[in-house]
């Protein structure tokens, strides 16, 4: 099994704004190992979420060179994309992206199941995020933090090989992200996976194997010195 996740070499997007074309990701280049954390960090507006979008196949690269589990993105359809985004792939966006008709406990199920997976972790997951009392509320019946967790266990349900991560702990207080950050690195150690973080905390980057910045398109090593 090739431990290199993602590479990425030289990749551009851009976006068009009215009659001016946006230059978000100017040569952006990534690798990602199986067992590692990688952080992103950056502004708001400075492409991480593009980033993501990029490497779960929602956005093609203008140009440039993308990897994901050894395949070619520009010979990926459609179709084998979805079917990485149901199995191998696990996207945490910020809202929490559950289904609103489906109580927690069947928004897991249902997660597990797409990845073609029995559920049987439901209950377990609950309980190591602290969310078991939510398992028959639906989502508009949680708070920002409970949706969160409800987020992270369905990405767990599916047994996921690459994590991609939009501020996973952004919803929780303190004490709360204290808890839930460890469950969410010991799932990344013991089951080998990769994770691309983008956070504006700077606690939860520095758990991380390394950190890097989006700056003007690009991914630099971040100075921690600069952004205390």
């Amino acid at each position: 099994m090739d431990d290199i996740l993602v590479q990425a070499r030289d990749l551009n997007r851009s976006y068009r704004n009215g009659r001016e074309q946006v230059s978000v990701l100017r040569g952006l280049s990534l690798e990602l190992r199986r067992g590692e954390a990688v952080a992103v960090v950056g502004p708001s507006g400075s492409g991480k979420s593009t980033l993501l979008n990029l490497l779960n196949g929602l956005l093609p690269p203008d140009s440039g060179e993308l990897r994901v589990f050894g395949m070619d993105q520009a010979q990926l359809g459609e179709a084998r994309w979805a079917e990485l985004r149901r199995t191998r792939i696990a996207t945490l966006f910020q809202d929490g992206n559950l289904i609103p008709t489906l109580t927690v406990a069947r928004n897991i199920a249902f997660r597990a199941g797409l990845a073609g997976l029995q559920e049987h972790a439901g209950q377990a997951l609950l309980e190591r995020l602290d969310i078991t009392a939510t398992a028959n509320r639906y989502p508009d019946q949680l708070s920002g933090g409970q949706r969160q967790r409800a987020a992270l266990a369905c990405a767990f349900a599916m047994e996921p090989e690459l994590i991609l991560a939009d501020e996973p702990t952004g919803s929780l207080d303190q004490a709360t992200a204290a808890r839930v950050a460890p469950l969410f690195f010991d799932a990344i150690r013991e089951r080998a996976l990769g994770a691309l973080i983008v956070t504006h905390n700077t606690e939860l980057a520095r758990r991380c194997d390394r950190v890097l910045e989006l700056r003007q398109g690009a991914l630099e090593p971040w100075d921690s010195a600069l952004s205390s």
